[in-house]
């Protein structure tokens, strides 16, 4: 236990990790190790079955973006699980702490948007057909998806900026698998009360709140035009098309709601960690799954690509 009191002097954080038992270290980077494969592999088959002509559509467009912050997200947090069981080596730099909790930060808000957005097309496609292709246009979709990376970057910087400024911390031991925001509060012996209010209040307003709001309003009106189709097919078919977007949004957010919003963030720790690791490790590998496995465009260019496989 490497406790200093009123420490001022923060050049390194050791990083717990997910389990302090031995015996588990061995069976956690199996595990971790497959989740990752799994999440690099599905996401990268989206990114490689997006490029086929059948997928140019706005939804595959976000959809591909996605599967880039997933495997972003998924690297900046795991990858420390697998260094520290490889090297025996779980130290991180002050900086590299700094960055790190930023860089998961912003991915995180990249795909909240991205999630919205891509909500906002579902409302397109279902409720306004015929002005699909108008509305949804190429230029459209740029400008959507450059407004995701601008602010998923700029939203975190605040209380990123705030840790950064900690002056004093009572111990320089993360009990966590990666530098998150709120195991930095933990250990900070500075007034925390402000930023945990502002943790607090931006989530609910500015961000993960709006954000919400955004992306499941769409969903009203999605309903309501679904009940409206008289034909059992049409009401399966529309259903169809978000269902995909719809258990995505579901899984994230319940997640987040579960691991963030509480009042007093150094109360929850460990309750916490068990979120953020089913946030950063089955989060990212559940997205390409339930897209693919329930997308039939994606399945028809998946098995052409495997029979251009098998002929050459």
């Amino acid at each position: 236990m490497a406790t200093h009191p009123n420490q001022t002097d923060v050049k390194y954080f050791i990083i717990n990790g997910i389990s302090d038992e031995p015996k588990l270290q061995f069976t956690i980077f199996l595990l971790v190790l497959l989740i990752y494969l799994i999440t690099l592999c599905a996401n990268l088959t989206i990114l490689l079955a997006c490029r086929d002509p059948i997928l140019h559509t706005p939804m595959y467009f976000f959809l591909g973006n996605l599967s880039i912050v997933d495997i972003c997200s998924s690297t900046v947090t795991l990858h420390k699980i697998l260094i520290n069981f490889i090297t025996g080596n779980n130290i991180a730099s002050f900086f590299a702490c700094m960055a790190q909790m930023y860089s998961f930060g912003s991915f995180q808000g990249i795909e909240l948007w991205l999630l919205t957005f891509m909500s906002y097309d579902r409302y397109v496609a279902i409720c306004k057909p015929l002005h699909y292709h108008m509305v949804m246009n190429i230029r459209t979709c740029a400008i959507m998806v450059s407004v995701c990376w601008v602010l998923g970057f700029m939203q975190i910087l605040p209380p990123v900026v705030i840790v950064f400024n900690f002056s004093c911390y009572l111990s320089n031991e993360v009990d966590h698998f990666f530098c998150d925001i709120v195991p930095l509060v933990k250990i900070s012996c500075d007034d925390k009360s402000f930023l945990e209010m502002l943790l607090f209040v931006e989530a609910l307003f500015p961000t993960m709140f709006t954000q919400s709001v955004l992306t499941f309003i769409p969903y009203v009106f999605i309903i309501v035009a679904i009940v409206k189709i008289r034909s059992g097919f049409g009401r399966r078919k529309a259903f169809y098309t978000c269902s995909s977007h719809l258990m995505v949004v579901v899984l994230l957010y319940s997640t987040l709601f579960s691991q963030y919003l509480t009042p007093n963030v150094s109360s929850t720790l460990h309750v916490t960690k068990m979120y953020a690791l089913f946030n950063a490790a089955a989060v990212p590998m559940l997205n390409p799954l339930i897209y693919s496995l329930k997308n039939k465009d994606v399945k028809k260019v998946l098995k052409k690509g495997l029979r251009k496989l098998e002929v050459n």
